[in-house]
C-alpha cells in the first residue's frame, strides 16, 4: 500500500501522539503479558519501560531507518523460567535474567558481526521469497488461536457471547474506519474501535451491575480501586543487585544453555520480521541500514530492556502491521511511542486504564494486526511460481509445519514453531535447489 508518513516524514506533535497512543495500544498486552506469564514478582510496568528504553536503542543503531517497536520476546519464555529455577533465591534470579539478556544480546552482536564481513547476499540466496514468504504467513497465522481465544474473553468473567460481540464490534470499527473513513481516521483506526469497543463493553458492564445480570459483566473496574497517582516500577536491576552474591559459574552455565539456543532462533524471526517491514515501506532493511546494524540494535536493545524489566525484547509483528495497516512508517511516531511507553509506566491510572481495557476487545483489534502480518507474506509468495513443483514443495513444508505447531525439543531449548518451519524450508529448499523444477500442467 501507498505510505502516508514516510520513515523521515515528521506529522504534526498532536498527530505524532495519537500516533504513539495508537502503536502502544497494539504492543502492550503481548509486552505485559510476558512478565505476568512467568512470574516471580516481575513488573509489567517495568517491562514497558524496558521495551521503550530496547526501542530507541534499535532507532539509534538503525539510524532512524526502520519503523519497528521492539517488545518482550515470548521465545524466551522458557529462559527466564529456567533462570528462576536455576538460581538459588528470587534476587539470584532476577540477576540470572540481566546475565542472560547480556548473553542473547552477545550472540546478536556476533552475528551482527559475521554479517558485515560476509555480507547479506548469502541470506538472500539462502532464504528467498518461497521461504521467506510463507514464514511471514505462519508468523501471522500462528497467533490466531491467540485471537480468537482472546475475541471470547470478558476480564470480569462475563458470558463468551456478550465478550464475542464486544469484539466483534472493536473489529468492524477498525475496519470500517480503515476502509471508509477520512484520511484522519484511516490513521487511527485502532484507536477508534478500541474506545468503541471499550465503550459497549462498559455499558454492558453497567447494566449488568445494575440489573444483577452476570452475563453482561464484561469490564473489570475493581483495579482502579487501588491504583495510585505515581507508581515507580520495580526495575530488574535494583532486585538484581541484591542476588549478584549468589551467582556462580554453575549457574551462569545453566544461563548459557538456556538463552544461547533460542537466541540463534530468534535470529530466523529478525530476518522474517525485516524481510515484512521492508516489503511494505518498500526498501531493503537488510541492506540500508544493513542487518548489521538491525542485529546490533535488537542485540544491544534487548539487553538494555532486560536490564530495567528483565525481558530480552524483539521486533513486533503487531506493530509492523500497525504500520501497513495505517500507512504510517514515521520512525519518529516509534520514537515518541518508545518514550509514551516509558512515561505512562509512572502513571497509575493510564497503566490502570490501559489494564482495564477489556481482552474480548484487545481480541478484536489483534484479528486485524494478526491477519495483516499473513496477508504480508501471503504477498510475498504471489511472486513465487508456484507452477514450479520445487517451490511448491518449499512452501508447503513452511506452511505445514508452521500451522501444525511443529516445535523441536531437545533437553531444555525449545526450537520455536516459526523457526522450525523456517529451517525445514530452507533445507528442503536447498535439497531442491540443485534440480531444474518441472511446471505442472493443468
Amino acid at each position: 500500500m501507498k505510505l502516508v508518513y514516510d520513515i523521515k516524514d515528521k506529522p504534526r506533535f498532536g498527530q505524532v501522539l495519537i500516533f504513539a497512543f495508537q502503536q502502544l495500544l497494539a504492543i502492550l498486552a503481548a509486552t505485559i503479558a510476558v512478565p505476568m506469564i512467568t512470574g516471580n514478582g516481575m513488573s509489567p510496568a517495568a517491562a514497558l519501560f524496558g521495551a521503550g528504553v530496547g526501542t530507541l536503542v534499535y532507532v539509534l543503531f538503525t539510524k532512524g531507518r526502520s519503523p519497528v517497536f521492539l517488545g518482550s520476546s515470548f521465545a524466551f519464555l522458557g529462559s527466564l523460567a529456567a533462570a528462576f529455577a536455576g538460581a538459588v533465591s528470587v534476587e539470584a534470579g532476577y540477576a540470572g535474567l540481566i546475565i542472560g539478556a547480556c548473553i542473547a544480546g552477545l550472540v546478536y552482536v556476533v552475528l551482527a558481526i559475521i554479517v558485515k564481513v560476509a555480507g547479506v547476499k548469502w541470506i538472500n540466496k539462502l532464504m528467498p521469497a518461497q521461504v521467506i514468504g510463507p514464514t511471514v504467513a505462519i508468523i501471522g497465522l500462528s497467533l490466531a488461536s491467540n485471537a480468537a481465544g482472546d475475541l471470547q474473553t470478558a476480564n470480569a468473567g462475563g458470558h463468551t457471547l456478550v465478550a464475542v460481540l464486544c469484539g466483534l464490534v472493536t473489529l468492524l470499527v477498525v475496519t470500517v474506519c480503515s476502509v471508509y473513513g477520512s484520511k484522519s481516521m484511516k490513521l487511527i483506526p485502532f484507536i477508534i474501535g478500541i474506545l468503541a469497543g471499550y465503550a459497549l463493553a462498559a455499558i454492558l458492564t453497567v447494566i449488568g451491575t445494575a440489573a444483577n445480570i452476570p452475563e453482561l459483566l464484561i469490564c473489570d473496574f475493581s483495579r482502579f480501586e487501588t491504583m495510585s497517582a505515581i507508581e515507580v516500577p520495580e526495575f530488574t536491576f535494583l532486585t538484581a543487585l541484591k542476588g549478584v552474591k549468589d551467582v556462580d559459574a554453575t549457574y551462569i552455565l545453566k544461563l548459557v544453555v538456556a538463552y544461547l539456543p533460542v537466541s540463534f532462533v530468534i535470529f530466523a524471526e529478525h530476518l522474517a520480521d525485516h524481510k515484512n517491514i521492508s516489503s511494505i515501506i518498500e526498501r531493503d532493511l537488510l541492506e540500508d541500514p544493513g542487518l548489521h546494524r538491525t542485529l546490533m540494535g535488537d542485540g544491544i536493545g534487548s539487553f538494555a530492556g532486560a536490564f530495567f524489566g528483565g525481558c530480552p525484547n524483539t521486533t513486533y509483528g503487531e506493530s509492523i502491521a500497525c504500520v501497513a495497516i495505517t500507512g504510517n512508517a514515521s520512525v519518529i511516531t516509534i520514537i515518541t511511542t518508545a518514550c509514551l511507553a516509558m512515561l505512562i509506566s509512572f502513571v497509575g491510572p493510564f497503566v490502570t486504564f490501559l489494564s482495564s481495557i477489556p481482552t474480548c476487545v484487545m481480541g478484536g483489534v489483534c484479528m486485524s494486526l494478526y491477519g495483516f502480518i499473513a496477508v504480508s507474506g501471503l504477498k510475498m509468495v504471489q511472486k513465487v511460481n508456484l507452477e514450479d513443483n520445487r517451490n511448491l514443495f518449499v512452501v508447503s513444508v513452511i506452511l505445514i509445519a508452521g500451522i501444525g505447531g511443529l516445535s523441536l525439543t531437545f533437553g531444555q531449548v525449545t526450537i520455536t514453531t516459526i523457526a522450525t518451519a523456517l529451517i525445514l524450508g530452507i533445507i528442503f529448499n536447498l535439497v531442491l535447489s540443485g534440480k531444474k523444477g518441472e511446471k505442472t500442467e493443468e
